[in-house]
């Protein structure tokens, strides 16, 4: 962690997502061995947990390129700059400008990330994105449930559409908007006098389902097969509803043609057979909807699959093609 024989001077970068203080060891050595540390935000997060540490932070206006380059090669020294949530674009010109030029002498120039952003990081800026919007927007600070209930189902169609066209920036957008429904939806619950909940509940509730449903990951069980996976996803959650009947969970409100699926579905897991008794299209369609699930077809994915077709068909028939 020396400097070379022209200096060392490091831009330590730091994630507002990772909690002030967990830095990288590397970015703490370099930190107690260098002659000067300096920060132009007096208020950064991590300067309390560096004076902890005995560190002395110089929180003045980092001086210019030339006077640090200057500072660094003149015995040797390392100067560490600690970034601000805008970046040092000053500094940073004034080194490219200098190292460009050729004819200078140039301590080592290093940026050295502090603290790397976890994976998911970015859900917590979500987060306090959408409370800032609940509290400041005069739209969003006073939707309910039910005014929302409708984007859900829209944006879950947009998302739909967007996987069966093979559309991958298109996905990504969908499921930042269906994500947005969740965390929405939890920041409004949050505000509820009597029952609130936050998006923090939410993600709880969620993993330990996850936990729960998967023996064979997180205990003891053994799953060798898709199949052996599914056993015992029925099982343990057989096991935590503990329904009377297999119809209860399966939303009336869905699509007509996946809820003929579903409880088709449910009757055959169960082992019971119900023969469809009736007449008329209604109960033809559902025999068909039972069929296709038995034989293992989504019939909602493959009535949707062959409606697009024959609206191609209808839109070159229009075209004269």
């Amino acid at each position: 962690m020396n400097a070379s024989a022209t200096g060392r001077l490091v831009l330590l970068t730091t994630s507002h997502r990772v909690a002030p203080g967990l830095l990288s060891w590397p970015a703490w050595q370099t930190l107690r061995a260098a002659d000067r540390v300096l920060c132009a935000d007096p208020d950064h997060p991590q300067l309390p947990y560096l004076a902890e540490a005995g560190i002395a932070v110089e929180t003045a206006a980092v001086p210019s390129a030339r006077e640090l380059v200057d500072y660094c090669v003149a015995e040797a020294r390392t100067a560490v700059v600690l970034t601000s949530a805008e970046g040092e674009s000053t500094l940073t010109d004034g080194l490219a400008r200098l190292a460009g030029s050729g004819r200078e002498a140039m301590p080592d120039l290093e940026l050295l990330p502090g603290s790397y952003d976890l994976p998911g990081a970015r859900l917590l800026d979500l987060v306090q994105v959408m409370d800032q919007i609940r509290l400041a927007c005069p739209w969003s600070g006073v939707r309910t449930h039910e005014d929302l209930a409708k984007y859900g189902l829209e944006e879950m169609y947009e998302l739909v559409e967007a996987i069966e066209e093979g559309d991958r920036e298109a996905l990504a957008e969908e499921l930042g908007d269906v994500l947005l429904q969740v965390v929405f939806h939890s920041r409004i619950a949050q505000d509820d006098p009597d029952e609130p909940f936050s998006v923090d509940d939410v993600a709880g509730i969620i993993v330990d389902k996850l936990i729960r449903r998967h023996p064979h990951v997180f205990g003891d069980e053994e799953a060798a097969t898709p199949e052996d996976v599914r056993a015992h996803w029925l099982r343990t959650k057989a096991a935590e509803k503990q329904r009377e009947s297999v119809t209860e969970g399966v939303p009336l409100g869905q699509p007509a043609l996946a809820l003929a699926a579903k409880l088709a579905s449910r009757a055959r897991t169960a082992g019971l057979d119900v023969p469809i008794a009736g007449e008329g299209i209604g109960y033809e369609l559902l025999a068909l909807a039972a069929r296709a699930q038995e034989e293992g077809t989504d019939p909602e994915t493959a009535l949707r699959a062959a409606a697009r077709t024959y609206r191609d068909a209808i839109v070159a028939a229009e075209r004269g093609a």
